[in-house]
């Protein structure tokens, strides 16, 4: 493809010159997929938390033992931070990432107002995951898978939300930085990755190396 009239480049070229995950369509799918993984975890998670608000006893599909189980973490106070249960967040958070990645994939552009709303949503809602991450593993003592597949989905969402930004040019950032910033983003959410999974590990080794580690 070949540059538009009087030597500027197209709009194509320009893309291509970007990240790969930068890009309109392999951001957008990025969006779609955690979306709807995040969304789908979330929306369990409330069908179980109406079953125990009906029924204290009620067994959820993710109790499986004193240290893995959604039951018991909805009885606690850190369930329900804002005075409803949590999970509703993500009911009505994620059909906004999801609209968004589907705008996207049909050719919408977004003013830089969105995208700035959107970082700050994204970034509010990984602040939170950080913090339901460290009662889980540190107040609470217990695990819920379905929030763990959750935090999974904000870690890659957040970290390229950030990124794509800083490359579009929505957050201002020194020029080197910002041509730079694509090649760390993907090593980035392994480290975040590895450093929970980690985390798990050390906290519950006892669960999951028997008691003589």
């Amino acid at each position: 493809m070949s540059t538009a009239a009087g030597g500027t480049p197209t709009q194509h070229q320009e893309e291509k010159a970007l990240p790969l995950m930068t890009r309109h369509r392999p951001f957008a799918w990025l969006l779609l997929v955690t979306g709807v993984v995040g969304f789908i975890a979330s929306w369990w998670l409330v069908i179980e938390k109406l079953e125990v608000l009906q029924d204290k006893n009620h067994a959820t599909i993710c109790d499986i033992n004193p240290w893995i189980s959604c039951g018991q973490v909805m009885q606690t106070a850190q369930s329900s931070v804002f005075g409803f249960p949590n999970m509703f967040i993500g009911i009505v958070a994620f059909p906004v990432i999801i609209t968004t990645a589907m705008a996207l994939l049909s050719g919408a552009r977004f003013a830089r107002w969105y995208w700035l709303g959107l970082q700050t949503g994204v970034t509010l809602g990984f602040a939170f995951v950080c913090w339901l991450w460290s009662q889980a593993l540190y107040a609470i003592g217990i695990l819920c898978p379905f929030c763990m597949i959750v935090w999974a989905m904000m870690i890659p969402m957040f970290v390229w939300v950030t990124v794509r930004n800083i490359v579009h040019g929505v957050i201002p950032v020194p020029e080197k930085f910002r041509k730079s910033v694509g090649d760390f983003a993907w090593p980035l959410v392994a480290l975040l990755y590895i450093g929970v999974i980690a985390s798990i590990l050390i906290r519950f080794s006892g669960v999951f190396f028997g008691s003589t580690m």
